[in-house]
């Protein structure tokens, strides 16, 4: 699984913390992580909201599998990658919340608080959220006896966003495109980008947009 990190500009001191974290249990699990981002040391400046934009991006071009994003509290980069089409996000705080969300929701992006409660100890409780995530078989259920419920309704979920949300292409070429270009403008987006992306229409008005 490709996993990118992305955290919006007012966490960027903890981007190497968290980067550290999840690069060392992903990578334990078999997992790839890459860095979009924000830190102290690149020229990116993401809002919650490009973080949310970005993660769409990633996730329905096919660049990555999975994205741990996050802000101060964790609530607006939730909400805005839960505005874009296909991708599912969970505000995850706590290592149960990990693991249930996996379980139960089966998303492909979690949002991090990474102001609120993170103070000594926090590199612990991120180890022990991305352990319990990516540990869990995605979509298995919990408790046992809620498996078929929960995965008939997940189903359900995903049509409804199916039929609620435009398509990510159309989005693009109807968003503002200062926004779009200040949010995938920068090194790292380039450096992993166009190397992953599957999705050559969104591959291509992204270059376009780039260049």
């Amino acid at each position: 699984m490709k996993i990118a990190l992305i955290n919006e500009n007012s966490q960027a001191s903890k981007n190497n913390i968290i980067f550290t974290s999840l690069n060392r249990i992903a990578t334990k699990y078999g997992h790839k992580v890459y860095n979009y981002g924000m830190n102290d040391n690149n020229d990116a400046n993401l809002t919650y909201v490009q973080a949310g934009l970005l993660a769409a991006i990633l996730i329905n071009s096919g660049a990555v599998d999975f994205v741990v994003t996050g802000c101060g509290t964790g609530e607006g980069a939730m909400l805005a990658c839960n505005s874009f089409p296909k991708v599912l996000c969970g505000l995850v705080v706590d290592p149960t919340d990990a693991i249930l969300f996996a379980k139960v929701n089966n998303g492909n992006a979690i949002a991090l608080p990474y102001a609120k409660g993170f103070g000594w100890g926090a590199e612990l409780t991120l180890d022990n959220i991305f352990d319990n995530l990516f540990s869990s078989e995605f979509g298995s259920g919990y408790p046992k006896e809620r498996v078929e419920p929960e995965q008939a309704n997940k189903k359900i979920l995903d049509n409804i966003k199916s039929i609620t949300h435009k398509d990510m292409l159309t989005i693009l070429k109807e968003i503002d495109k200062d926004f779009l270009l200040n949010t995938i403008n920068h090194k790292a987006f380039k450096e992993n980008f166009f190397e992953n992306a599957k999705d050559n229409e969104i591959k291509e008005y992204i270059k376009n947009i780039l260049y």
